[in-house]
């Protein structure tokens, strides 16, 4: 790659080319992957601070509007995990 090609780039493949050299949705899948109790740690405070700053309102919110975005995910987004991917 060379520096005119990344100026071609838009905002997010920049971003993801200085850090982490991937999309970052690759690495997350990875780290799932190898630690799932990281991910699993982090939802739950997730689901602690939102608990704290909305109340039980703002947890079934964000429980109606996630599970509406998982759904959404294995329709559109149901590829084959495949370690370490890379940009094609």
């Amino acid at each position: 790659m060379n520096w005119k090609e990344w100026l071609k780039y838009d905002f997010y493949r920049k971003l993801w080319s200085l850090f982490g050299g991937r999309p970052w949705t690759y690495i997350y899948r990875d780290i799932y992957r190898k630690y799932e109790i990281f991910i699993q740690s982090q939802w739950f405070f997730t689901g602690l601070a939102i608990f704290y700053f909305f109340g039980w309102q703002g947890v079934m919110l964000f429980w109606i509007f996630y599970t509406f975005g998982y759904i959404n995910g294995h329709f559109f987004w149901g590829t084959k995990i495949v370690e370490g991917q890379k940009l094609d």
